[in-house]
């Protein structure tokens, strides 16, 4: 397959121009041009409000004119992550993208299918003339990736539609109707550097070739976290001998598994033998836990020049800190029905060591709301108790189940009759916009769905490009099927 053969070809035509557009979470400009120039072009309705968010609107095809109005809904931005030897500028390039049998991937950086992808299949409809619908909004709203922005600062009324349909998932064959609530605890180690004692050798430990992965999707999955791996190491260092700090940096993005990392510490010169062959020790152990989820870990131990270091107080309590902090599933749905979902979950998402400061950035997950607060507080105590000042972000909400669906109901019968099977309904461990939209319209009917991503949020992200077809085609008959 070559991407001339790719299918629907006017959704992949849209992905493709969608990539030539820099649209970094807070950085949607572009974007938001390219979708009011493709509105108006299009002779359509189109409306950017204060937040940056675009709605188009397009009338009913003839004979669809008393249909509801459904609400197509998916965000512009795009979690923007290389592998570390790449050369490319998210503010600038173009994504390269290949076909590798039925998937399509992007040559050492994120794809962006979360959500262009959504992005494009919305396009198509609105650049189509052949297709049987009623009254349309497609919403495109910006930052979903980093703070819900965009939803967060949309006002009622903004989207009129009834029903809404979220483009955002990432398992074809599934409809989402649940979502969990998210918040992020930030926490601050502020110091003054310091030279180290003399006789003194630094070292650099540093890992890369993680898996990763979404903090949410794939936090059950038990990979390998780039900051936890180093903060074992050195708090088993650090047990030792005086250890003293000096640069810590892991993670770029708040919703991702860290998938590499480097700490820069100084110790005593005398016990440099014994550090190197500890590490020899402990990288082997480490390969064999992770043997199934990471393969490719690739480990590094050097020495390196003098630098300021942290007060070795500092030191001490940071490393303590984010060795005792819970990483991962924290507890599993009690639902009988749903005792396969991961209920509640907290990822260590970065590590940033500035000249006066470390800055930890970790996100907490729940589909119960006091089980949020809960995972949070005890993340929040845990850098207290080590001196940090810890901020908790306002999150946002958990998405309920809706029972009386009437468009989960059509959306169901729609998905039988194309491929003579039954969907999985289910509720899904990370963060949709459809959680905001439920407290701000209350009366919003929704269900999520999308083709299948795997590896999102890392530069291994792929599309399995059979799937967009499916979703194409259960996406049209909804909007047939769903009558007054």
């Amino acid at each position: 397959m070559n991407k001339s053969e790719l299918k629907p070809a006017r959704v992949f035509e849209q992905f493709a121009e969608i990539n030539k557009i820099p649209r970094p979470s807070k950085h949607e400009e572009k974007m938001i041009e390219y979708l009011k120039t493709f509105g108006q072009k299009h002779h359509l309705e189109t409306r950017v409000d204060e937040t940056g968010n675009v709605l188009i609107r397009k009338p009913a095809t003839k004979g669809f004119e008393n249909y509801p109005t459904v609400i197509l809904q998916c965000h512009m931005d795009m979690v923007c992550d290389k592998l570390v030897d790449v050369d490319f500028d998210f503010s600038k390039d173009t994504i390269q993208t290949y076909v590798d049998g039925d998937w399509l991937k992007a040559k050492g950086t994120t794809l962006g299918a979360d959500d262009g992808i959504g992005d494009a299949i919305e396009l198509a409809i609105l650049d189509s003339d052949d297709i049987e619908h009623g009254p349309i909004e497609c919403v495109f709203t910006r930052d979903e990736e980093t703070q819900l922005t965009g939803a967060i600062g949309m006002k009622p009324g903004f989207m009129t539609g009834k029903y809404l349909i979220n483009l955002d998932s990432e398992d074809e064959g599934e409809l989402f109707v649940s979502c969990a609530g998210g918040k992020s605890t930030i926490a601050t180690f502020k110091f003054h550097t310091e030279n180290a004692p003399e006789n003194y050798t630094f070292l650099e430990a540093s890992v890369k070739g993680l898996k990763g992965g979404h903090s949410g999707d794939d936090i059950e999955k038990k990979r390998a976290n780039a900051i936890k791996i180093l903060t074992r190491f050195l708090f088993i260092e650090q047990e030792k001998g005086t250890l003293y700090l000096a640069q810590f940096n892991s993670g770029k993005m708040h919703n991702a598994i860290p998938r590499d990392g480097k700490a820069l510490f100084a110790i005593p010169t005398d016990m440099e033998t014994a550090v190197k062959a500890d590490w020899k020790e402990f990288t082997a152990k480490v390969e064999d836990e992770f043997h199934v989820t990471d393969t490719t870990m690739v480990w590094n131990l050097e020495e390196t020049k003098a630098q300021a270091v942290m007060p070795q107080q500092v030191s001490v309590s940071l490393i303590r800190a984010l060795q005792a902090l819970d990483n991962g599933v924290f507890a599993m749905c009690q639902d009988k029905a749903l005792s396969w979902m991961v209920e509640t979950s907290s990822n260590i998402a970065s590590v940033k060591t500035d000249s006066d400061k470390v800055v930890i950035v970790s996100s907490q997950r729940s589909n119960v709301m006091s089980n949020l607060d809960n995972i949070s507080n005890s993340i929040k105590a845990v850098f207290q108790l080590a001196g940090a000042e810890v901020e908790v972000t306002d999150g946002y909400p958990a998405w309920k189940m809706n029972p009386n669906s009437k468009l989960v109901k059509v959306a169901v019968e729609a998905y039988k009759t194309l491929f003579h099977k039954e969907p999985k309904v289910r509720g899904i461990h990370a963060g949709l916009e459809c959680g905001l939209f439920s407290e701000k319209y209350p009366y919003l009917d929704m269900v999520s769905f999308g083709p299948t991503l795997k590896n999102v949020h890392t530069p291994d992200e792929m599309l399995y490009i059979p799937t967009v077809q499916m979703v194409w085609d259960h996406l049209l008959l909804i909007l047939k099927n769903l009558k007054n």
